[in-house]
């Protein structure tokens, strides 16, 4: 399929918070298919783009997971901690980079050799975020500390090991809700990598 590019002409940007990070409104003019100029505006909230990953082991056939508080989540009705792949902003690292510096830090195993499968803007709508998607084989001795995340970040991260079908199941029964996880355990199962 041949990519096509969009004709955009941004006419006005306002910042409404830049808090935590920045949230705009934009006004632009889109070009449409029929050839008329339409005028548009959006609310758009950068938070910068991210990397995760999900680790696996070809042998026991296992996943590592982490399990956190999530308050967006939390206030639109889901009320259980969340299980996702390990998971961070780039903050201006290249993602491979930060990618195997979050797995550490998270989930205390430290891995070398990591394999980019995708890219993916996650809610395209409205958020900038792009997020670069890993996988890593990890073997009981990668395992260099806790994990557990930055308490100073607010982390508070359970380290979940999980035979990988049981976390298939887990998708499948809505205990694993989180869209990344998803996508990187369904990419695991269709590559018949476990």
């Amino acid at each position: 399929m041949q990519s096509k590019r969009a004709e955009v002409r941004i006419t006005d940007s306002e910042v409404l918070s830049d808090n935590w990070y920045s949230l705009k409104k934009y006004t632009f003019e889109l070009l449409r298919s029929d050839g008329e100029w339409q005028r548009q505006s959006r609310e758009v909230y950068d938070r910068g783009n991210g990397a995760t990953i999900l680790l696996y082991n070809r042998e026991r056939r296992t996943v590592v997971l982490t399990r956190q508080f999530r308050f967006p989540v939390f206030i639109n009705g889901h009320e259980d901690m969340l299980i996702e792949a390990a998971a961070g902003l780039l903050d201006n690292m290249a993602p491979e980079q930060r990618i195997k510096a979050e797995a550490e830090e998270e989930t205390g195993y430290r891995v070398e050799n990591v394999q980019k499968v995708f890219e993916a803007y996650m809610s395209p709508g409205s958020v900038t975020e792009k997020l670069y998607f890993f996988i890593a084989e990890y073997q009981p001795w990668d395992r260099a500390g806790m994990g557990g995340g930055i308490k100073s970040e607010g982390e508070d991260i359970e380290v979940l090991e999980l035979p990988f079908q049981e976390a298939l199941a887990a998708v499948e029964n809505g205990t694993i809700v989180d869209a990344k996880t998803i996508m990187l355990l369904w990419h695991v199962a269709m590559k018949g990598i476990l």
